[in-house]
């Protein structure tokens, strides 16, 4: 195969607040064929999670941040267009932290999550989302920290995201009560109508602590945090004895490398209702995941658990789909398609 066109985008500079396009360049270069033992992959779908904005921060984290000069950071799904890597055939559908660009070239070791193959049997983008990091976030945090108990009563932050959304739906099949915080009328009657929510609170147009003070006061068994912030200090005056409070996402803060914003004020809650309140890391459980990924896999089948996708067109739509992440605009799962 002859040399490849690739665009790339480039970390140019490390946003202090949100993130813009004007933090990157998008740069096109050429690909020579691969080497022994890499592959060439031609991108198909990019994943977006807030994480990502964390990354670009120059501070300690569970992984290392984004170097300037390095192309962004991201899960992707493509397909071997050449191979010479005994594994790996073309044709053949594999996932890794493949970047913001067009073409991976690499034998995928050097890379946060290294590649894997990709079912033939599921759409191609699903280990993206609800096979993949997002839907065991979902599962763990909500299996192994929150603990749920058939009549609990759920709340869940960003109900309507990726994660949020699948957290509700197992808590349902769990026997439990679920009330989701969500943005918009139309995500909220989504929760409802279609994912089988309880209630669902539109943060834009309701008070959320007049709201869950009337849908819950004092009998919050399990609040799954995706936001933080005030919603998360309206949710902790309401939290039943006994409660979990699960940290797993704090994007009102924008993942922000200054600025950060104060801690909550109603934490003293949790030693007055005897409650507890723990963050985690879905990477902790990679040892867990085929066993829980076949349950996920059983449910979806059954239909029991709904995907959505939120889809963007063109590798140049990548900043902005990333900034906004934190505007709220996606309805389900973000992906760019490439």
């Amino acid at each position: 195969m002859n040399t490849v066109v690739n665009r790339q985008w480039l970390l140019k500079q490390r946003p202090e607040r949100e993130v813009a396009q004007d933090h990157f360049d998008l740069v096109t270069t050429t690909l020579e064929p691969p080497e022994s033992g890499q592959v060439l992959i031609k991108n198909e779908f990019l994943s977006f999670e807030p994480a990502q904005r964390g990354w670009l921060n120059d501070l300690p984290s569970y992984i290392a941040p984004v170097k300037l000069g390095e192309v962004m950071r991201a899960m992707a799904v493509g397909t071997v267009v050449e191979s010479k890597h005994p594994d790996y055939q073309i044709g053949d559908r594999l996932m890794g932290g493949f970047g913001w660009q067009d073409y991976y070239r690499g034998d995928g070791q050097e890379l946060v999550f290294p590649i894997k193959t990709v079912q033939p049997d599921i759409p191609i983008s699903y280990p993206l989302h609800i096979y993949g990091l997002t839907g065991m976030t979902a599962y763990f945090g909500l299996f192994d920290i929150g603990q749920p108990s058939s009549g609990d009563t759920v709340v869940i932050s960003g109900a309507a995201g990726a994660t949020g959304s699948v957290v509700g739906q197992m808590a349902k099949i769990k026997g439990c009560r679920v009330i989701g915080i969500a943005g918009g009328e139309k995500k909220c009657a989504w929760l409802k109508q279609e994912l089988g929510f309880d209630e669902a609170i539109d943060y834009r147009n309701e008070d959320v602590h007049q709201r869950l003070n009337e849908l819950c006061k004092n009998k919050i068994d399990i609040f799954f945090d995706n936001v933080g912030g005030a919603i998360l200090d309206q949710a902790l005056v309401n939290i039943a004895i006994g409660a979990r409070v699960v940290l797993c996402g704090g994007i009102s803060s924008g993942y922000h490398g200054k600025e950060v914003p104060p801690g909550p004020a109603n934490y003293m809650q949790l030693v007055i209702r005897r409650s507890r309140m723990e963050g985690f890391l879905v990477l902790d459980y990679l040892d867990k995941f085929p066993q829980a990924i076949a349950e996920m896999q059983g449910w979806v089948d059954a239909g029991l658990i709904k995907v959505k996708e939120d889809i963007v067109d063109g590798l140049e739509q990548c900043p902005q789909v990333l900034a906004g992440l934190f505007k709220g605009n996606n309805f389900g799962k973000q992906l760019v398609r490439v």
